[in-house]
């Protein structure tokens, strides 16, 4: 294999991810999302996917605290942090961009 190529598995799950990524974005409406989400994931990994989106939002109001939204959610503190570390200071800004965005409304 050459020097700074990807390794073949590797290559298969970036055109993986890309695929995903266009099946989401064929879903036409909300049962459509649940139906495929429901399919795709577990019942727990769905859960977790909204527990970590209900505390994007609730970081988002700055309204409590680490602790008080760990027992309001109860979500792990550790996974509060990594969802405000994601929402504050990572370059993705995926939370920031679907928060700001359902905000405007757009």
């Amino acid at each position: 294999m050459e020097k700074n190529k990807p390794a073949p598995h590797k290559q298969v799950k970036v055109k993986a991810e890309k695929e995903l990524i266009e099946a989401l974005l064929s879903l036409r409406d909300a049962d459509e999302c649940r139906r495929f989400l429901r399919d795709l994931c577990t019942p727990k990994e769905i859960a977790d996917l909204a527990d970590r989106w209900l505390v994007a939002r609730l970081l988002e109001e700055g309204k409590h605290s680490y602790r008080d939204l760990h027992t309001l959610t109860g979500v792990s503190v550790t996974t509060i942090g990594r969802v405000a570390r994601f929402l504050q200071q990572e370059n993705f800004q995926g939370y920031r961009l679907v928060i700001d965005r359902m905000k405007s409304g757009k």
